[in-house]
Formats: C-alpha cells, sequence, structure tokens
C-alpha cells in the first residue's frame, strides 16, 4: 500500500482528495513549522530570536503597505526595527515593525490591517514550486525551511490590526449577506416560491 492509498488512515479526506501533491506539500512545510514552534517559544525566551523573525515581520509589514497602497490607505511609514513599548498596566512588550497610513478609512481599514492573512499564501506557493514535479531534498530546501518558517508566525494580525479592521464593519454585514445568498439564493428562492 503506498503513500497516497493509505492517506485517509492518517490524514483528512480533503488532503487525500488531491493525492500525493498535497501530501508532499504538507511533508516540506513540516520541517518550517517545527522550526516556527521553536522560533516562537524561544522569541519568548529572548530578544535575541527576533533576528529570527526578520523575513516574517518584513513580510508582514510589506502586506499592510502593499494593501495600503492599492486600498488608498496611503501608508507614509514602515519599520521593521523592534522597539520595546509600554503597555497600560502589563509592563513592557516589543514591537517587531509598524507601518503608519495617513488615509484609513472605513472602506480600506479591514484590507490594510488583515493583508498579513495572504502571507500564509506564501509557504504554499514555496512547497507547490518545490514539489510539484516530485521532491528530492536539496541543499537549497534548508535555507527555504528557514525563511519560511517565521511566515507561519507572521500571517496572523496583530491585536491593533483586528482593532483597525473594526473600522470597516460596515462590509462585514453586507459580505455575509452577499455570501450567504450567494450559497442559499436558489434555496431561499425556491422557499419564498412555494
Amino acid at each position: 500500500m503506498g503513500l497516497a492509498s493509505g492517506c485517509a488512515a492518517w490524514l483528512p479526506a480533503l488532503a487525500c482528495a488531491h493525492g500525493a501533491g498535497a501530501i508532499d506539500m504538507l511533508l516540506y512545510l513540516l520541517p518550517s513549522a517545527a522550526l516556527a514552534l521553536l522560533l516562537w517559544i524561544g522569541s519568548g525566551a529572548h530578544p535575541f530570536f527576533f533576528v529570527f523573525t526578520a523575513a516574517g515581520t518584513l513580510c508582514h509589514e510589506l502586506a499592510h503597505f502593499s494593501a495600503g497602497l492599492l486600498t488608498n490607505a496611503e501608508p507614509v511609514g514602515l519599520s521593521v526595527i523592534p522597539r520595546r513599548i509600554k503597555r497600560a498596566g502589563k509592563g513592557h512588550n516589543w514591537e517587531l515593525g509598524s507601518v503608519t497610513f495617513a488615509n484609513l478609512r472605513w472602506y480600506n481599514a479591514a484590507p490594510a490591517a488583515l493583508a498579513p492573512l495572504l502571507v500564509l499564501g506564501l509557504p504554499f506557493a514555496v512547497a507547490w514550486w518545490r514539489t510539484r514535479q516530485g521532491w528530492v531534498f536539496e541543499p537549497v530546501d534548508l535555507l527555504l525551511a528557514v525563511l519560511l518558517a517565521p511566515q507561519f508566525l507572521s500571517f496572523w494580525p496583530s491585536p491593533v490590526d483586528w482593532r483597525l479592521a473594526a473600522r470597516s464593519w460596515p462590509w462585514i454585514p453586507l459580505l455575509l449577506v452577499a455570501g450567504l445568498a450567494t450559497k442559499y439564493g436558489a434555496l431561499l428562492l425556491a422557499l419564498v416560491k412555494g
């Protein structure tokens, strides 16, 4: 029994439906995900580990910056230099990077603030590229694992990003209604017609 044929015994059906390619991609990303866990633990213990998360911080902030340019949020500042910030009632914390916007409005706040979610596509795109025609480990894969690990730590928007995204709240109900209408439109039409 091959790896793909025994897939359903240890992976969800969705991964098995796409065959060995999806399994290869997941296996390719496993070392990066494990390294990301170690970096997360290490960065909580000592600020020195921030050096290893620099690639992720850069991608996170560039996602904000790019989305800000595309949505007319007018980014005016970008920093990827870590600095200590005072948290109200909780001592100090580290800010690894930031982007400042001059025109953050209700229509562009969510895309600009939540853009780092797109960073998660980068590891999967690299995994697809490296495994699409079969996968043989090469030295470049070790370097890629080190560069991809921080992306798993940097794709999630910060609490400040989520607060800024809340400025776009009018879009949430509209997108929800549009999504439900798209998915259940035919069923609702049939119920209304009787």
